[in-house]
């Protein structure tokens, strides 16, 4: 009888562990042996998936950031002002991931004099691993550029005791081999955020549209507005359940209080109309580059009225497509 040991074949009889070549060489390829009717069992290990990765670089104040956040929105692992030299390591993590980190964006730009040897190292690195690769470059003009600057009240990074122009001459000519070599290049002189947004899109969200996130909330006016929301919706013209005794210790969860919401007069017409009002603003809102929405449903406590009616509609948007959370912020609080 035998037991198997990671470094090959345990000896049960002396209870020492001798490697055996079968089980070195089954080691060495990723293999487990195993005793079955006195025949090996071969287990093979998946290679790792390499992560599709996406450089972003160019010109500061050009909207790296704007078109690193569009990623990140999209699902890709973003990493702001990584070392040219670590982006293979970053790389090799995401490998690791198991999956879980498919595309990896890093941004990076120009601090140290030695910004091209380690990049070139690194592209060069990736080649080698066969590492689908991306270069997106960010161009803007230099009154463009000057402007943006002069309106954060920030010096250029790399001006030191100059002027602004003389920063971004010195980062332009840094970058000139490298906006050669990119694979996308956007000037966003005459860009404003949302029409970056756009054109990131159009280039990394594939053939579906940008998916808009809902967030439903209801909540009461007593206790104050939502400070997150963007809009807001008034149910207290619908008569109040709590007025009704054998309603009142119910919330809006309670399908006897939700009937009694939505057979008052107006309440199934304004669910509809609010629901396509909502499709209308969707639509805005993805040309607009917008991800997120929260919509506040109030009444005056937060209890009856305004948690049916969030569930009404968060229903109404899941099923348009729009991913959609349902929270009820102030239940309970009475």
């Amino acid at each position: 009888m035998t037991e198997q040991d990671r470094d090959g074949v345990a000896d049960v009889s002396t209870g020492e562990s001798k490697e055996t070549p079968e089980g070195a060489a089954a080691a060495a390829d990723g293999k487990s042996t195993e005793r079955t009717g006195g025949e090996p069992a071969e287990e093979t290990v998946p290679e790792p998936a390499i992560p599709e990765l996406v450089i972003i670089s160019g010109m500061s104040g050009a909207g790296r950031s704007t078109a690193a956040k569009c990623l990140e929105d999209l699902g890709w692992f973003v990493v702001d002002n990584l070392p040219p030299a670590l982006i293979p390591t970053m790389v090799e993590l995401g490998a690791r991931s198991q999956g879980n980190v498919a595309r990896i964006a890093v941004v990076v730009d120009v601090r140290g004099r030695r910004f091209f040897d380690n990049l070139r190292e690194s592209l060069a690195d990736l080649d080698a691993k066969q590492v689908t690769r991306r270069i997106v470059f960010l161009e803007s003009s230099d009154e463009a550029l000057v402007r943006r600057f002069e309106s954060v009240r920030r010096p250029h990074p790399l001006q030191g005791d100059g002027r602004i122009v003389d920063g971004i001459e010195a980062e332009r000519d840094l970058l000139r081999e490298l906006r050669g070599d990119a694979d996308l290049v956007i000037d966003t002189s005459s860009l404003n955020v949302h029409e970056l947004r756009a054109k990131m899109d159009a280039q990394f969200a594939g053939d579906e549209e940008p998916e808009l996130r809902a967030t439903v909330m209801s909540f009461g006016y007593k206790y104050g507005l939502p400070v997150d929301a963007d809009l807001v919706v008034d149910c207290r013209f619908l008569p109040n359940p709590h007025w009704v005794p054998e309603l009142r210790p119910f919330t809006g969860l309670n399908e006897e209080v939700s009937g009694y919401v939505f057979n008052q007069p107006g309440a199934k017409e304004f669910l509809d109309r609010y629901t396509e009002l909502l499709e209308l603003i969707a639509g805005g809102y993805r040309r607009e580059g917008k991800r997120y929405v929260t919509v506040a449903v109030g009444c005056t406590g937060g209890k009856h009225r305004s948690v049916a009616m969030s569930e009404k509609l968060g229903a109404r948007l899941a099923a348009e497509g729009i991913e959609t959370v349902v929270v009820h912020r102030d239940l309970g609080r009475e």
